[in-house]
């Protein structure tokens, strides 16, 4: 079959290969991927791949080979999937508990938009508790996570707080529920109860220091990719006995299969709505990384096999 595989050249970051088609575990389904997503953690990663890396964790497609000890969808099933790599191919196997069905009227294109910016956003909701009533800081807000944040969070009931440089961006947010937009952390009036932080460097201490007496600044991310430096006595100031919370999305109590299916019935009932910037054919990946890169689409990029 054929596969994209990385290059590490920044110029051209993946090329196909011709691949073995995987051959799945007793617990895993053979999924012919119809469309695939990228994250921008991905693209860090065709910076400098490891050996024998293959790239691809959010699909949609069909089981074309149900899982041998018979978890899972059973037939030809459309589906949205998320694997740990080898998403960007023909065929990919995944696991039976990371799979979830696709209706009819969710369609390919918005399944493998959902997968690990859907995950991140759900279960860092609900690493930060209930949230009705409460105001809530969200940085770096522009990209998949801040989108399905926003939207999940006002629905219910937080008066959120979105920061993002990027003016349609801004109104998109403002349009799911984002009370406020601001487009530099600084300008955020706070106190928050909760601030969702994923940019690290400087945004992360502004962020703290608009943090009410006893909050919750959960850290999930760090885009800058600039480490953070904090001084103890900033606490003193404001947010005086607060707590900082790591937060990785595939820690969690809750399954994949669960919570993927939690995003599709939001998706079907139209409560979520996966914003996808661009559609195009798989063979444009490497253009469409490009892009990404350097922040020239607005939303998912999703891809397509033809």
């Amino acid at each position: 079959m054929k596969a994209l595989i990385p290059t590490g050249d920044p110029a051209e970051p993946v090329a196909f290969a011709d691949v073995p088609e995987p051959t799945p575990r007793p617990h895993e389904a053979l999924v012919k991927v119809e469309a695939f997503s990228v994250n921008r953690g991905e693209t860090f990663k065709l910076e400098k791949p490891g050996t024998g890396e293959r790239p691809g964790k959010d699909v949609a497609g069909l089981v074309v080979q149900p899982a041998a000890d018979g978890s899972g969808p059973s037939g030809i099933t459309r589906v949205v999937g998320h694997p740990m790599a080898g998403g960007w191919a023909e065929y990919v196997a995944v696991p039976t508990d990371a799979l979830a069905a696709l209706p009819d009227v969710v369609s390919v294109l918005q399944g493998a938009a959902l997968p690990l910016a859907g995950l991140t956003a759900l279960r860092l909701l609900r690493a930060a508790g209930p949230v009705l009533g409460r105001r809530v800081l969200l940085t770096g807000a522009s990209g998949g996570v801040g989108h399905y944040v926003t939207e999940l969070a006002a629905a219910a009931g937080a008066q959120v707080t979105a920061v993002t440089r990027d003016a349609e961006r801004g109104a998109r947010l403002a349009g799911l529920g984002a009370a406020e937009i601001v487009h530099d952390v600084a300008d955020a009036r706070g106190p928050y109860d909760v601030v969702l932080e994923s940019t690290g460097g400087r945004a992360l201490p502004l962020a703290l220091a608009r943090l009410a007496r006893r909050g919750t600044l959960i850290w999930f991310g760090q885009a800058s990719r600039t480490p953070v430096t904090l001084d103890f006595f900033d606490f003193f100031s404001g947010p005086e006995s607060a707590v900082i919370r790591h937060f990785h999305y595939l820690d969690a109590d809750s399954r994949l299969d669960d919570d993927l299916a939690a995003l599709v019935r939001l998706t079907d009932e139209g409560r979520l709505h996966p914003q996808i910037g661009r559609v195009t054919d798989w063979a444009d990946t490497a253009t469409t990384l490009i892009d990404l890169r350097d922040r020239r689409i607005r939303g998912k990029a999703v891809l397509t096999l033809s």
